[in-house]
């Protein structure tokens, strides 16, 4: 018997090196995140990886291998997209059971599109009516934009289990087994900075330097396989995208003043309780009313209403830059807030300065314009309210717009920044001098 389970595991251990070293020449872009995975036989049903190991029943690869000549070489792929992907790293999911089906799809996606041979699996054919089905309703094939996609519909236990079927490759539970990411007990695999295992948080910066460095390859990688890397790259593309917390960015346009607010922060209780024991009911000092803060009170919008930009986007920017504002402790009660409509020139300038002149606005917003697109009529229009006094303290401009115009050639006296909603992944250019934003249809929704 024990003769029978060595020579299993030697078995196996060879198979699965000859997936390893197939996949290490016929996709060379991979190497590095193929030696970073450690592969070690364990007590497991199937296989599966935490981001630091492979672990696999040599049982069940020696089972796999038997049935289908590659399919062994696709389930070690798909795990490596995973790690690649960060897909295994979660953050706060609602759902595992559906992000595990999101997860696999998106994997099993970017393998098919490969159109490698060496690495085909009879479960392909059983997946292509579900893809061509997630393809009409979203651009890009990604994990979060299924998973997305997947919560909208309502999906129940059962659909969601029958879909699995047709894309599962290896156990994901291990994703879930504790609260580092990894399954206690098992190999330490690559060691962190103190020496024993690695930490969470240096996987998952590993696995985002190995992403990095995958996508940057591709690049030569996709010239030779023309658009059969679409996917692989706009998978990396999302995983490795910059995520902005917009409140916080608007921040970045406060200035500091005065507000009429209790200062417990500057309030000396010791000279307090000795008035008060000293003097009985006659406190030494009061605590001050006034407090230096960072608030947003100099502030101009402009939108692009050029015939590129989306009405239905630019009101539902608006509408959450509102509801941000309305947030008295990063923004002042009264501020001076101007909304610029402004295509190949400017359509509209309104003044808001309270809340309440700000729900009206949003409640009867109208856009003008749907011209072509040109940034320079807002600037050199807000340059003229700064001139004549009507900016007192302007810390920043947000400029809403697609992209696609022409800009002023020399940097203003004001931070500005431009804010895109895209869906492709495309890198708009923009001035040096000019900080960038870039938001997803979804980050919009979910600001």
């Amino acid at each position: 018997m024990l003769a029978r389970i060595e020579k299993a595991r030697e078995l196996a251990k060879e198979v699965m090196k000859i997936a390893r070293n197939t996949i290490l020449v016929k996709l060379r872009f991979l190497d590095i995140a193929i030696a970073e995975l450690d592969v070690d036989s364990f007590e497991i049903k199937t296989v599966g990886t935490d981001g630091r190991e492979i672990y696999y029943n040599p049982f069940y690869i020696l089972s796999r291998y038997s049935e289908e000549k590659y399919v062994v070489m696709r389930d070690y792929l798909h795990m490596l997209f995973h790690c690649v992907f960060r897909h295994n790293l979660i953050g706060s999911i609602v759902d595992t059971e559906l992000w595990d089906l999101s997860c696999d799809i998106a994997v099993e996606n970017v393998i098919n599109e490969l159109q490698e041979q060496s690495i085909y699996a009879k479960r392909q054919g059983k997946q292509s009516s579900e893809i061509i089905r997630l393809k009409s309703k979203i651009k890009h094939l990604t994990a979060e934009k299924i998973y997305n996609f997947y919560l909208s519909q309502g999906l129940d236990d059962e659909e969601i289990r029958r879909l699995r079927v047709s894309f599962i490759a290896d156990d994901h539970t291990i994703w879930y087994s504790s609260g580092d990411g990894s399954s206690e007990g098992q190999g330490q695999g690559k060691q962190g900075q103190s020496g024993g295992k690695m930490s969470r948080q240096e996987l998952e910066q590993r696995w985002k330097q190995i992403s990095e460095y995958v996508g940057a390859d591709l690049e030569s990688f996709s010239k030779q396989r023309g658009n059969t890397a679409g996917s692989l790259i706009q998978n990396i593309r999302e995983v490795n995208r910059e995520r902005y917390d917009y409140t916080s960015f608007l921040k970045k346009f406060a200035t500091m003043h005065e507000a009429m607010k209790i200062n417990d922060d500057e309030f000396d209780y010791i000279f307090y309780t000795y008035g008060l024991k000293l003097y009985e009911k006659m406190p030494l000092i009061e605590p001050l009313e006034y407090k230096e803060i960072k608030q947003v009170k100099d502030f101009a919008i402009i939108i692009d209403t050029s015939g590129s930009v989306q009405g239905a986007q630019v009101q539902a920017f608006v509408q959450k830059t509102y509801n941000i504002l309305k947030n008295e402790e990063s923004f002042a009660k009264k501020f001076n807030l101007h909304i610029i409509q402004c295509d190949a020139e400017v359509q509209s300038d309104v003044k808001i300065t309270t809340q309440a002149e700000l729900d009206e606005y949003i409640k009867k917003m109208t856009l003008h314009g749907f011209g072509g697109t040109d940034f320079r009529p807002a600037f050199a229009y807000v340059n003229k309210l700064v001139k004549d006094k009507e900016f007192t303290k302007l810390k920043g401009v947000i400029y809403f717009t697609d992209g696609y115009g022409v800009f002023p050639e020399r940097k203003p006296d004001y931070e500005t920044a431009f804010v895109f909603v895209r869906e492709d992944y495309e890198i708009p250019q923009v001035p040096t001098w000019a900080i960038k934003l870039i938001l997803e249809k979804e980050d919009l929704d979910n600001l």
